[in-house]
């Protein structure tokens, strides 16, 4: 049931807009709170999100997952473009933005909290509004803006140190920051762990004064919609289980790699091919340090 009166505890609470993404095959679900929702709950989470949207998005892929939030008029909507000079993404519409009193109080006290903004709908304060948990962001709706008529282009982010400091780990990819490597190393430097997902080859982490590159195993891509939020998940989970950035980018990398071999939201990889026939084990091993 989506929006019920009494919300149960989680260990993974995502904060970010659902979107309805136009495709060439028609509307389809997409946006961080979706992809990464989904990837923890085949990990063995309990999850919840925070979110709005309209009565029109097509929620039956969250069946088993609690949403919070508001029903609003329209829910963000993206169409990415083919053009001669590359992919050009418009945004259609814009949801109302998402603050502290959209969060059930049950759900702050979530060990493990994902900021996954879209189009800068997450009120940055909300680093400060969970001090127990592991605060982990994938910063790419911060990291956009549109002109008005709806074309997304990269824009500064003012409170990029204030987020990134008081973060645990943050991802963005290579294409949020139109491969601007100044960027990247002034946001490594206020971050505690930076990941920096590349495609198809894979990602770098930025922790202390190391960086180490990892390189993504090659499979035959399909559609690489939601890659980099199914790695985001995947890694803020691993790190929050091990302390370990190096462990947690290669099980990232190979959720990720699993996922593009898939269209859309059928990329979530699926359990049995995460950890063929130990899952018991494992939910075991994620869900008890966690509940």
């Amino acid at each position: 049931m989506h929006n019920p009166a009494h919300f149960e505890a989680i260990n993974y609470l995502v904060v970010g807009h659902l979107s309805y993404d136009q495709t060439p095959g028609g509307p389809r679900l997409g946006g961080t709170a979706a992809f990464s929702a989904l990837t923890a709950r085949t990990l063995g989470l309990r999850v919840g999100i925070v979110t709005v949207w309209d009565e029109e998005l097509p929620l039956a892929s969250l069946r088993t997952i609690p949403i919070a939030g508001e029903i609003a008029a329209q829910s963000t909507s993206f169409e990415n473009i083919q053009t001669p000079i590359g992919r050009q993404q418009v945004i259609h519409h814009i949801a109302p933005s998402l603050g502290c009193e959209h969060i059930p109080e049950v759900w702050r006290a979530a060990p493990i909290v994902h900021l996954g903004p879209i189009a800068q709908e997450v009120d940055p304060s909300l680093v400060e509004y969970f001090p127990e948990a592991h605060i982990c962001t994938t910063a790419q709706g911060w990291l956009r803006d549109w002109d008005e008529d709806g074309l997304v282009f990269r824009s500064d982010w003012p409170e990029a140190s204030f987020v990134l400091s008081n973060v645990d780990a943050t991802v963005i990819s290579i294409e949020d920051v139109a491969g601007d490597e100044k960027r990247v190393e002034e946001m490594a430097e206020a971050s505690q762990i930076l990941v920096v997902t590349e495609g198809a080859d894979g990602a770098r982490i930025y922790w202390g004064d190391e960086l180490r590159s990892f390189p993504a195993p090659q499979v035959d891509e399909v559609d690489s919609t939601g890659a980099g939020d199914i790695f985001a998940a995947a890694f803020f989970i691993q790190l929050y289980q091990t302390s370990n950035p190096w462990f947690a980018a290669q099980f990232a990398n190979h959720l990720a790699a699993l996922s593009v071999t898939h269209p859309g939201l059928d990329g979530i990889p699926k359990p049995e091919e995460i950890y063929p026939g130990n899952r018991s084990a494992v939910e075991k091993k994620l869900v008890a340090p966690l509940a």
